[in-house]
């Protein structure tokens, strides 16, 4: 009986300290916290996508208009039809509406910071950039490194960045975004 009672404490501690181990994970590491000024990207646009979102098996969709003037960012995506998130930039300032069945995990920042590192030049991503992070484009190919190791990597199917297809590939937080651009009539 004492050996066996013995086993089970060893299994419990064991297991506790599993569960520790769990528990005691670091958390992911924050995003970037890039917000360029919406002059930095040289030119008006006003364009719209289709926006594609892949992550652990799920796919979502979401219509998006995007406008870009030297003095603002705005952003208006649809769902079925129907909003579900208005952005607005000055340069200085986030404003964010978001429809009450968008998931938490779709915050207005991070929407901002892949459309600036996927459409604003290289040159202006790169001045912007704390100290540990670079950024490197070769042809049609962008990569965002941090300490070296690639963080994302985007992939143009031509020019301009914001005509065709994008594809961002974000090796951190484990996604792809497709962004397929309307084109321009």
């Amino acid at each position: 009986m004492r050996a066996h009672l013995k086993a089970g404490l060893a299994t419990a501690a064991v297991l506790a300290a599993l569960l520790a181990g769990c528990a005691s994970a670091p958390p992911p590491p924050a995003r970037l916290g890039l917000k360029l000024a919406p002059a930095a990207l040289g030119q008006s646009i006003s364009v719209q996508q289709h926006l594609k979102v892949e992550r652990a098996g799920r796919t979502d969709d979401l219509d998006v208009a995007l406008q870009v003037e030297p003095d603002a960012v705005d952003v208006v995506g649809l769902a079925f039809g129907q909003r579900v998130l208005s952005l607005h930039y000055d340069g200085k300032d986030v404003k964010e509406w978001r429809h009450v069945m968008l998931p938490r995990q779709v915050r207005a920042e991070d929407v901002l910071e892949d459309m600036q590192l996927t459409l604003w030049p290289a040159e202006a991503v790169a001045q912007a950039l704390p100290e540990g992070w670079r950024i490197a484009e070769q042809g049609l190919h962008r990569t965002l490194y941090l300490h070296d190791e690639p963080i994302m990597e985007i992939a143009y199917s031509g020019t301009p960045r914001w005509s065709g297809t994008v594809v961002l590939d974000n090796l951190r937080y484990k996604y792809r975004l497709t962004i397929q651009f309307a084109p321009n009539e």
